[in-house]
């Protein structure tokens, strides 16, 4: 038996901008369910999609949130890349990276980009 440490799920903290009631709206068109929020207006909240699970804090920093960026690892990316068609970046459609994985972009209200990705059986 090994008790050697092991990382579990990330659930970073992400600036939502000043209005966190929108950055809510905007998550749950991506599929997101809001699990809880603090506040009213709410200052912070959490969403959740699947095992992705992101606290939404206001902040109106957009230097911060231009410079925020998340990673989130999906299975059946071609599906979901049609689900969230109408909110991806223009420069950041679905394509196969020189890196391996296939991966699109958006950018969320308050300017955070999150970037979904999926490895082929042969890439990773």
């Amino acid at each position: 038996m090994s008790d050697l440490p092991k990382l579990g799920n990330i659930s970073p903290l992400i600036p939502a901008g000043e209005d966190v009631s929108a950055a809510i709206a905007f998550y749950e068109k991506l599929g997101f369910k809001m699990t809880h929020k603090e506040g009213d207006p709410p200052h912070m909240a959490i969403v959740e999609r699947d095992s992705a699970v992101l606290f939404l804090v206001r902040n109106g920093d957009k230097n911060l949130a231009n410079g925020t960026s998340l990673r989130i690892q999906v299975t059946g990316i071609e599906q979901l890349y049609r689900q969230m068609q109408e909110y991806i970046t223009p420069k950041g459609h679905l394509e196969t990276k020189p890196w391996g994985p296939k991966e699109f972009v958006i950018l969320d209200l308050a300017g955070v980009c999150l970037t979904f990705y999926e490895f082929s059986s042969n890439t990773h």
